[in-house]
């Protein structure tokens, strides 16, 4: 197969604008378009590369279609309007974090026009997808994922090979829903401790050289939460979705999910008490609220 050198990027957000910015940084020719007027266009003036105004115009003359959207509906329409600018043999690299049974009929539908497909989700955030540092979970015939190879070694610095179709975002799911019962795990053992006496800056010190250290305690309680910022870049609701998929998982195999349910139940409550455009790390306020104590003091 040849080498892939023009790359159309559909969906330049948070995490998408760092990852496509990498691929032109690595030298692909790289043309991008979003569902927010005026994006793709900004994009390009900052980086060099090129701005489509729709889909179908992005995805003429790529090798290959990079495609990071909030849901696998937003992906299967993404899909369908670049379709008849699909050259075959095309290869389209779903990086969204989405549903691996959706993922799959999108995948066979286009196997009917010649075009492969492998899902790739990611994990490390926007300040890892700045820096190309991403871990990346990857499912799909093993052909294709070494034929995406390049272009995922620009944006990320460990690719896991998760198994078939919709592996990888199986895989991503699963691990927010691990990432997810440990913030909330750790929230509550600050807020127990302040309550007792303990500072929570220092907990998470000792949290950090002891057995309960997590990617949380690490990286995001004392940056986001004793700060009072919560703006780490990942969207409360994006979290929700991924713990729904998570769940939903869970039924396909016939998993008891006791814990998980609790887990995507306290984040969901936490999103309808925020409301829409709150930062993940926001979720702490739910458990706060429930025992009337502020982390790191009385402010609001």
């Amino acid at each position: 197969m040849a080498a892939i050198k023009r790359i159309a990027f559909a969906g330049i957000g948070n995490m998408g604008w760092p990852m496509a910015a990498n691929l032109v940084k690595a030298g692909f020719e790289v043309t991008v378009c979003d569902a927010v007027p005026g994006r793709a266009d900004s994009f390009a003036a900052e980086t060099g590369a090129k701005a489509a105004a729709t889909p179908a115009e992005a995805a003429a003359g790529a090798d290959c279609v990079v495609v990071i959207v909030p849901t696998s509906k937003q992906v299967a329409e993404a899909v369908e309007a670049m379709l008849p600018s699909l050259a075959k043999g095309t290869l389209v690299v779903d990086m969204t974090s989405g549903q691996p049974g959706r993922t799959r009929e999108i995948a066979c539908m286009l196997a009917g026009h010649g075009v492969a497909m492998i899902d790739c989700p990611v994990s490390g955030g926007v300040p890892r997808a700045r820096t190309g540092q991403l871990a990346l979970m990857a499912g799909g015939e093993e052909a294709e994922i070494d034929r995406a190879e390049p272009v995922l070694k620009a944006m990320g610095t460990s690719i896991h090979r998760c198994g078939p179709i919709g592996a990888g975002q199986a895989m991503k799911a699963l691990n927010n829903l691990v990432s997810a019962g440990g913030y909330l795990i750790g929230i509550e053992a600050l807020l127990i401790g302040q309550r007792f006496g303990l500072d929570p800056a220092k907990m998470v010190d000792v949290l950090n050289a002891s057995t309960g250290m997590n990617n949380s305690t690490q990286k995001k309680f004392k940056e986001y939460v004793l700060s009072r910022r919560f703006d780490a870049g990942f969207g409360l609701d994006l979290m929700v979705k991924d713990l729904s998929i998570a769940l939903e998982v869970g039924r396909e195999t016939t998993t008891p999910t006791p814990f998980a349910a609790l887990c995507r139940e306290m984040w969901a409550s936490a999103a309808a008490m925020l409301g829409p455009g709150a930062d993940h790390t926001a979720v702490a306020k739910l458990s706060e609220q429930m025992s009337g104590t502020v982390l790191g003091g009385n402010r609001e």
